[in-house]
């Protein structure tokens, strides 16, 4: 299963995650990170833009990921790590309008929904970039 499907399912909804830990969670799922509980929980903080509407949680927990998939000891020994998330980032704002978390509920969260639409095209796009990179 893709994380995407996962997304689309009412994951985030079932397991009661907010948006930074549906990504984590569900890419630690799909992409076999390995993760155990204590490293999930490092996404709990990062709901509702840093709880301050800042930048999207779904957001945060791609670059998570991101940094799990591709960093190979820490963030300086990977200068592509850099690129890889500015290049999701610049993507997911080109696509959203936004990468702060409450433009984006203004404009995308639904009362039947809630943000379901902003974490599912956080996945979709963090789906595509490492794609691209595992299989160039």
């Amino acid at each position: 299963m893709r994380l995407s499907e996962l997304v689309s399912d009412g994951y985030m909804e079932i397991k009661d995650l907010n948006c930074a830990e549906a990504i984590l969670f569900g890419a630690n799922e799909v992409y076999k990170l390995g993760l155990d509980t204590g490293a999930l929980k490092l996404a709990a903080g990062f709901g509702g833009g840093m709880g301050i509407e800042s930048t999207c949680g779904a957001l945060s927990g791609a670059v998570m990921v991101l940094g799990r998939i591709f960093a190979k000891d820490k963030g300086h020994d990977t200068p592509r790590l850099k690129e890889l998330c500015a290049e999701f980032l610049g993507e997911y704002r080109r696509q959203m309008g936004s990468i702060d978390c409450k433009p984006l509920k203004d404009s995308h969260r639904t009362e039947e929904l809630k943000c379901r639409n902003v974490v599912l095209k956080s996945a979709e796009i963090l789906e595509q970039l490492i794609a691209c990179q595992i299989h160039p």
